[in-house]
């Protein structure tokens, strides 16, 4: 067995030099992805910057993701949208998850403050029913589920291997990322050229969607955009697959993989 020596930064984000995003994050860019078990599609997972604002003089950059499963699978009906809010360092100000039922959405809000201090609302919609409104004092700098994949991406360029603090289902934890810089050819349906990419992996210390969990690998864009194009993921039913399936970005095409 081979061990790699890597040397960590600890990642507090809001301590980050300022990330010019306008050049990769455009307003609009929207990207699907298709979820895979075995030989079976379970359903898709949409991404869209919807807006850019300003909020207490700061610029947030707005996000949105849709997870939504194919209908008729035995094993799993899943329709989720979260929401997360970054300024320019990528440290979210706000965070919203929704869980859609038959009988009812319930959702959870996150209202990151500067003094490490996050405003926490639990509740339902439909019986409008808040069961959890408390602030608590997290310590330090935090990402949030959605907001650290942009975090990932956009922290490419740093060439540190990183853990990362993050937030999620109201307790903290860890997650490491560890970037690889060398060309990977990657194959997926939508294109019929294989993707010039680099590769990155971890371990995931929360527990998120799905029972999202632990060992993880995902493949970049191997250009200015880091765009992701799939990825690898332990959940509760066993190893999934993610893939690129369509997008919308004026000007980008993923670039072909050449030795």
């Amino acid at each position: 067995m081979c061990f790699i020596p890597f040397t960590y930064a600890q990642i507090d984000s809001i301590t980050q030099k300022n990330i010019s995003l306008d050049k990769k994050l455009h307003l609009g860019d929207e990207f699907t992805y298709i979820v895979k078990y075995a030989f079976l599609n379970l359903g898709e997972l949409r991404l869209k910057v919807y807006a850019k604002d300003t909020i207490d003089k700061k610029i947030i950059y707005k996000s949105i993701a849709h997870i939504d499963s194919y209908e008729g699978l035995p094993f799993v009906d899943l329709h989720q949208i979260y929401e997360s809010w970054f300024d320019s360092t990528l440290h979210p100000v706000y965070f919203q998850a929704l869980m859609i039922y038959e009988e009812d959405t319930s959702y959870t809000k996150y209202f990151f403050k500067e003094d490490s201090l996050v405003h926490i609302l639990k509740g339902t919609l439909h019986e409008q029913n808040a069961f959890l409104d408390t602030v608590v004092n997290i310590g330090s700098s935090y990402q949030d589920g959605l907001s650290l994949l942009y975090f990932t991406r956009f922290n490419i360029d740093s060439n540190e291997n990183v853990v990362v603090s993050c937030f999620i289902n109201e307790d903290t934890a860890t997650t490491i990322i560890n970037y690889y810089f060398d060309q990977e050819n990657v194959s997926i349906d939508a294109i019929g050229y294989e993707i010039d990419c680099f590769k990155i992996d971890g371990e995931m210390g929360f527990t998120g969607i799905f029972g999202l969990t632990g060992y993880y690998e995902g493949w970049f864009s191997n250009d200015e955009y880091h765009v992701p194009v799939a990825a690898e993921l332990e959940v509760i039913i066993g190893h999934i697959s993610i893939e690129l399936m369509e997008w919308k970005r004026n000007q980008w095409q993923p670039p072909e993989y050449k030795e």
